[in-house]
């Protein structure tokens, strides 16, 4: 049997079945899977495994004639003892056969590799994990920051771009060797590629007792669509709310801090705000405070005079927000709080979407 071609297609394009899957046999690529999965202040599950010195994500190779969303949840009962759905993408990845100095005697053609959405594990879910007796020698959770230490290079670009994805919300990130071919301004930036601030301490509502001292201010600025501005900065990646130290002009006034430290940073000012509570630790005599108000006015990127640098201005919904600080389970009362005192603002809840980046002096009304 022969592949008719078109009338206008030259004869010497006419293949016979046998050709043609011969030639798209040559081209063939390896299929694989993998799967993401955070606990609950944004640590990443991998695994550390008997056949190699760098740790994996959860996942494996996709059997024959096996769809890759099926094959990544085979692979987590084998590896996790985890019956669960896999059925959100978050990246395909192209790995090009010469990206892993595979020996000539593997004969790596290159692969295809699926990644999904694992969710987010609560300390039941993690202790009903199941190792097999072999291959998987232990599973532990990490900061994003780490994976470059722990894993294959590919991998842990993979990983990153992955969790980038998740967080963002545009759908599955299109990935050639770990990278995007179209970045986000996470991946830009290079979000989540160094250690995250530990603000893991309890969320008090109400004002802070009088002995402590006040060490931070930061700002839930609300823009009229629900999200709030968080600021990157720009060498780091690191993500942080509007705010900072207070400074003796301030005069002792957290408001005032709150106010020059937006513009200073984000070149942002807002109405009336809402005293949100504290947050304290139990060793130190120090109070951090939180506000939320309403954002009215950006102008252009300013120039941060205490870092001399231009921070990368975004809006995110306070959901988005916190996976990138990586709070962890002390934050939901703050989530609370900052969803109480929306409402009270008359400010809409945002339903989760891609980041908007807001590189210039931006007008507030059209969001």
């Amino acid at each position: 049997m022969t592949v008719t071609p078109a009338p206008d297609t030259p004869p010497s394009t006419m293949m016979t079945d046998e050709e043609y899957g011969a030639l798209r046999a040559s081209a063939a690529l390896w299929v694989g899977t993998s799967v993401l999965i955070t606990d609950e202040r944004g640590r990443i599950l991998v695994q550390h495994v008997d056949y190699r010195t760098t740790c994996l994500l959860p996942g494996g190779a996709v059997d024959e004639n096996e769809p890759p969303a099926q094959g990544a949840a085979r692979e987590l009962r084998e590896e996790l003892g985890v019956t669960m759905t896999v059925d959100r993408g978050l990246a395909v990845d192209w790995v090009s056969a010469d990206s892993l100095n595979a020996p000539a005697s593997m004969r790596f053609p290159g692969e295809i590799l699926h990644v999904y959405d694992g969710g987010t594990w609560d300390n039941e879910q993690i202790a009903a994990i199941q190792l097999p007796d072999r291959e998987i020698k232990s599973v532990e959770f990490v900061e994003p920051a780490r994976l470059p230490d722990l894993m294959a290079p590919g991998d842990a670009r993979r990983a990153l771009s992955a969790l980038r994805a998740r967080i963002n919300a545009a759908g599955p990130a299109l990935l050639e060797n770990g990278l995007p071919i179209a970045p986000t301004v996470l991946d830009r930036v290079g979000a989540l590629r160094t250690a995250r601030a530990r603000h893991h301490l309890p969320f008090h509502v109400g004002p802070a007792p009088e002995q402590l001292s006040v060490v931070q201010v930061w700002g839930w600025l609300l823009a009229p669509d629900g999200r709030a501005l968080v600021l990157l900065e720009p060498d780091t990646g690191a993500a942080l709310l509007p705010g900072g130290t207070p400074e003796p002009s301030d005069r002792s006034d957290p408001l005032v801090t709150l106010r020059r430290e937006a513009r200073e940073e984000a070149a942002a000012d807002f109405s009336e705000p809402l005293f949100l509570g504290h947050l304290c630790d139990p060793n130190e005599p120090y109070a951090r405070l939180r506000y939320a108000a309403p954002l009215t006015r950006l102008g252009p990127p300013p120039v941060d005079p205490a870092t001399g640098r231009t921070h990368i201005r975004v809006l995110t919904t306070p959901e988005q927000a916190l996976e990138l600080f990586g709070w962890g389970l002390p934050a939901a009362d703050q989530l609370a709080a900052v969803h109480q005192a929306r409402a009270r603002l008359g400010i809409p809840r945002a339903a989760r979407q891609p980041l908007t980046e807001l590189p210039d002096a931006t007008d507030l009304t059209i969001l």
